[in-house]
């Protein structure tokens, strides 16, 4: 179990840095205004158009950190700063947002599975620790059979999670990689703003990874104390 606790540490602390240098990188980046003076909300909507996409809408949304792509109602949310901003840093995250509406009208099969997961995923966020404890202290107490089953349907949850934390990672690189060779393929930024979005969003990239190693680190334990127990 120390050893459990040493390494989920290890990848809290990792966390904690990864979003503190993605917070500076995005801040630094904020301050690099774009030459062409187009907005976030005009870039997103350039990029949708220069692949064709003529049914997908972008909208601003309130708060921070609060950019994505709804595939329901196809519209590409962007938190306010990015919405009307016009730097580096806003230029990125609308074009890493549009790349999913790009993967969405090509149907990449990454992003497929993740959206065929989604409804797991919002199961098991709300069930599947409570099935463990419960199915542990069920097991013990009584000694039966039902708590091992209810047990082992939290871990099964709990597994989903994290194969949605390790798919989500294809969809997001490859949103970023689509996202930045539009932006240099079509001359949109000049060399310095285009060095501050590929940095940006490479950082935030390595959320994405480093919540999906946090996520197999949690389902290892369990399955340690689960399938571990004599």
């Amino acid at each position: 179990m120390g050893t459990y606790y040493l390494i989920l540490g290890i990848i809290g602390l990792v966390s904690w840095l990864v979003s503190s240098t993605l917070k500076r990188k995005f801040a630094t980046y904020s301050k690099i205004h774009l030459r062409n003076g187009l907005s976030g909300a005009e870039i997103a909507e350039k990029m949708l158009l220069d692949h064709g996409i003529k049914d997908v809408k972008v909208v601003s949304t309130t708060g921070r950190l609060t950019d994505h792509y709804n595939p329901k109602d196809k519209t590409v949310n962007l938190s306010e700063a990015v919405y009307n901003e016009r730097n580096a840093a806003a230029a990125a995250v609308a074009a890493h947002e549009c790349g999913h509406a790009v993967q969405h009208a090509q149907a990449y099969s990454w992003l497929q599975l993740r959206s065929t997961l989604v409804p797991a995923v919002n199961i098991s966020s709300k069930l599947s620790m409570w099935l463990i404890i419960g199915g542990l202290i069920l097991g013990v107490g009584a000694g039966v059979g039902l708590g091992y089953w209810v047990v082992v349907s939290g871990f099964v949850l709990m597994a989903v999670a994290t194969a949605f934390s390790f798919v989500t990672l294809p969809v997001e690189y490859d949103a970023s990689n689509r996202a930045l060779a539009w932006l240099k393929n079509k001359h949109m930024l000049s060399q310095q703003e285009y060095k501050g979005a590929e940095d940006a969003l490479k950082w935030a990239a390595r959320t994405y990874l480093v919540a999906a190693l946090g996520s197999l680190a949690t389902l290892v334990y369990w399955g340690f104390q689960i399938f571990g127990r004599d």
